[in-house]
């Protein structure tokens, strides 16, 4: 035996309906952004030719690189604005006094503006807020808190080859 639908019934169910409607409609695209779908981007080696050979940098020296279009290097590690698997379009190839190499990418820490390797004080500038970092990409002036991202690389086949680990990004570049 059934209730007989009551148009106070009829009401409260149409609007219970109504608004599990427009709150799925308002919730789906914010999980999509949260939760995004998993995309065509996968990580790949790219192969960046340098102006010299890794052998010939002399220590405590640096040398920028680009990421070719469509391309950008994933960042292994790093604080702040620099969390790793982010993206960098440009890093640079660094020599210490030991003769240790590292690879870094050229995202400031702070707030990822592109530092600048100045040779006469063998530091890494930010030009947009002064943070400073020495040949092993630690902050020797703030305000950046965090080291720079080194980026993930191996010698390429020549000398004056790496190869960094990078994303293939459709469009960008």
């Amino acid at each position: 035996m059934s209730r007989p639908i009551t148009r106070r019934n009829f009401i409260v169910w149409y609007l219970a309906g109504l608004l599990t409607a427009v709150g799925a409609a308002i919730v789906a695209p914010l999980l999509v952004f949260i939760y995004p779908p998993q995309g065509q981007t996968q990580t790949r080696d790219v192969t960046i030719t340098l102006d010299k050979a890794v052998n010939d940098l002399a220590n405590t020296d640096a040398t920028k690189f680009v990421s070719p279009p469509e391309t950008g290097f994933v960042m292994k590690d790093g604080g702040g604005d620099n969390a790793p698997g982010k993206v960098a379009f440009a890093g640079y190839l660094a020599k210490d006094a030991a003769g240790a190499v590292s690879v870094f990418a050229v995202n400031c820490s702070h707030l990822g503006c592109s530092v600048a390797w100045t040779p006469a004080d063998q530091l890494f500038e930010c030009p947009c807020h002064g943070s400073r970092f020495d040949i092993n990409g630690n902050v020797v002036h703030g305000p950046a808190a965090y080291p720079l991202s080194h980026l993930e690389w191996k010698q390429g086949p020549s000398a004056n080859q790496i190869i960094v680990t990078g994303y293939t990004l459709k469009g960008i570049g």
